[in-house]
């Protein structure tokens, strides 16, 4: 463990940077993945068929990566014991939400592998969406913590992604338990979510 601690603390980039770097990640990352997963939504309307290595997919694996590597970041300020209160609240809900999100990708490849295309609803997308929607939230309270810099700006945005987020899988989690409404027209575009592995 001294080693590690040896290592962590011999990185010479300031920690501020670091929390600077994380709460961007952090937001944009969830940002480019629901982008990707909204694609791959309007791609099932169309009955495209369906493979993990789709490009729509790594779009949506591109955001993980970005959020892995706000948790990974995030790792190393932890371990640098140089983040207390909010901002280490922050900071372990982007690295929770990071590793829910690779956990659930390579869920997802295995679905894919087993089942082929599936729907809004699958075992591997709700966790995935969850890890989103922790990273997002992670990422505002590290911006809140640093709202007097110039990421300030981001502060919006941030509120915005991770209300729409929390909204998505909020919805998600509707077609589970309103199984009896959740084909009706209003639901059209999202007519694959009506196929629940």
């Amino acid at each position: 463990m001294k080693l590690v601690s040896n290592i962590v603390n011999s990185i010479p980039v300031r920690p501020t940077t670091l929390v600077s770097v994380v709460s961007i990640l952090a937001v944009f990352g969830p940002f480019i993945s629901v982008s990707g997963g909204f694609w791959d939504a309007v791609n099932h309307l169309v009955n495209e068929p369906e493979f993990f290595w789709s490009i729509q997919h790594m779009v949506v694996y591109f955001g993980v990566f970005l959020v892995a590597s706000a948790g990974f970041l995030g790792i190393l300020l932890l371990l640098k014991k140089s983040v207390h209160g909010i901002l280490k609240t922050g900071i372990l809900l982007v690295v929770i939400g990071a590793a829910i999100q690779l956990i659930a990708g390579f869920a997802d490849s295995v679905s894919h592998d087993i089942y082929g295309i599936d729907g809004l609803i699958s075992w591997s997308h709700q966790p995935l969406e969850t890890g989103l929607v922790l990273a997002a939230l992670g990422g505002f309270l590290i911006l809140k913590n640093r709202e007097h810099t110039k990421l300030k700006i981001l502060i919006p945005f941030s509120i915005i992604a991770f209300l729409f987020f929390t909204t998505w899988l909020v919805f998600n989690f509707a077609l589970i338990f309103g199984h009896t409404i959740q084909c009706i027209y209003i639901h059209v575009i999202f007519s694959s979510g009506c196929s629940i592995l």
